[in-house]
């Protein structure tokens, strides 16, 4: 018998209300509000708030800045899936005249084009996107900071350009193409590019004296697709689900995979052991734990998501200050509690129901030179190969129609791995991308590039 997983234990309920509490009291926030979803269900909310016109919950609004990026990224993989674009294609091919046409789609999603962190001035959070009616005004003259592909710069005009490439290609708006591909599906009704009531308001705290002052709440117009978005911790709970596990009706489980692993390094070398992006979504590594999501803010609001994919664990936290508590830090924070106050139960363990005795015969211990591995059939009919002594290079394989696997991760992702069989059909050796592994290290016979030497092993006096 095992506790059901939509119930949480009251200690981990009340130090996730801990958490929050001790974030909008420390951070100064008018008022916070948090969700964590585990095992495809929303868990737990929690609110703490001191002023605003209304009692927050999941339903209330609030601006969610940057995580929009990551709607935008899923409306651009979905084009890709669909085979109108690829992510290797240059800008210019889709979308002619920009003057940053010689980026690719996928450099912009990674946030590695070379592009300009912001647009030129004035400052586009806090002022009406009517100042920049078009992509030529988001840009400026010199677009460019660094060469295309060399590098990590995180680039909202570059995320413009994304929306400007949706609306291109779908021909409608980014924010309609968005509501009737991703938000409908999904059932995010309280997700929106305008303030829908009941919602926050965007407030900055003075930093040396506890008074407020209200932030101006801009319609980002071209800038719409970097940070636009509304939205409530209820229908990011639901997008947080999205993210981890896909929905057909959008995105397929392999795509949304495809978004959460790297595609580029940190920004910065202090925080090369923490973080990296993917497609549209930031990568976090925190105590041997690997998390995905997206940060957001603008002025007035701040927010953050975050998931663990491997334990089934997500969190959202919103609040309406333009500094205070650390949204994303939080959400890692409420991920962390859960996960280690109530790990994941794993699923039992069953047999393969049918097994091709050609793969059978492939499992066991392999040799590549002198090192050792090990290979492994697994009920879901994907094969490990795995280092015995600990050093070395695994992965796993996904078996194709042809009899050979396709890597997908480490370094063999993407490389072949097939058996090569003698005349008499036994098999004589494995290849992986031009190595050559063989049941005892150096086989003799083995066709192994150089040679074996005929006198085989010996000592040395």
């Amino acid at each position: 018998m095992t506790t059901p997983q939509e119930d949480l234990l009251p200690a981990t309920r009340r130090a996730l209300l801990h958490r929050i509490a001790v974030a909008q009291a420390e951070g100064r926030a008018p008022s916070l509000v948090a969700a964590v979803v585990r095992g495809g269900e929303t868990v737990w909310n929690g609110a703490r708030t001191s002023v605003d016109g209304h009692g927050p919950d999941e339903n209330v609004q609030y601006r969610i800045g940057s995580i929009t990026k990551t709607f935008t990224a899923v409306l651009v993989l979905r084009l890709r899936d669909e085979g109108v674009l690829d992510l290797g294609d240059p800008l210019e091919k889709h979308l002619p005249g920009t003057g940053a046409g010689e980026v690719t789609i996928a450099e912009l999603l990674a946030h590695t084009g070379g592009l300009a962190a912001e647009s030129p001035a004035p400052w586009w959070e806090r002022t009406p996107g009517s100042l920049r009616p078009e992509l030529a005004d988001v840009l400026g003259e010199q677009p460019f900071r660094h060469p295309a592909g060399r590098r990590h710069h995180y680039s909202n005009p570059g995320y413009a350009l994304l929306g400007a490439l949706v609306e291109e290609l779908r021909g409608a708006p980014w924010e309609e193409v968005l509501r009737r591909e991703v938000l409908e599906p999904l059932g995010l009704h309280r997700t929106s590019g305008r303030p829908q009531a009941p919602h926050a308001g965007g407030w900055a705290v003075h930093p040396w004296a506890d008074v407020m002052m209200p932030e101006p709440a801009q319609d980002l117009g071209r800038m719409a697709s970097a940070g636009q978005l509304w939205s409530t911790t209820g229908d990011l709970a639901r997008f947080a689900v999205f993210l981890a596990r896909g929905d057909d009706r959008v995105l397929s489980a392999a795509s949304v995979r495809e978004m959460r692993t790297p595609s580029a390094p940190p920004e910065t070398a202090e925080l090369a052991a923490g973080s990296g992006y993917g497609l549209g979504l930031q990568i976090v590594h925190r105590d041997g734990r690997t998390l995905v999501g997206h940060s957001g803010s603008l002025p007035g609001f701040i927010a953050g998501l975050m998931i663990d994919a491997e334990e089934d664990v997500a969190a959202v936290v919103l609040s309406n200050c333009t500094s205070g508590p650390a949204a994303l830090t939080v959400a890692v924070d409420l991920v962390r509690i859960v996960a280690q106050a109530e790990p994941k139960i794993p699923e039992p363990w069953r047999p393969i129901s049918e097994v091709d005795s050609a793969v059978l015969e492939l499992v066991g211990q392999w040799y590549w030179g002198t090192y050792a591995f090990g290979l492994r059939l697994s009920a879901d009919g994907e094969v490990g190969l795995e280092p015995l002594s600990g050093v070395g290079r695994g992965a796993r394989f996904r078996a194709n129609a042809d009899g050979t696997w396709t890597g997908l991760d480490g370094y063999y992702a993407g490389e072949l791995l097939r058996a090569v069989r003698r005349p008499d059909d036994s098999v004589s050796h494995l290849d992986l991308g031009s190595f050559v592994f063989t049941r005892q290290p150096y086989e003799e016979g083995a066709p192994v590039p150089g040679g074996v030497d005929p006198e085989g092993w010996r000592g040395i006096k």
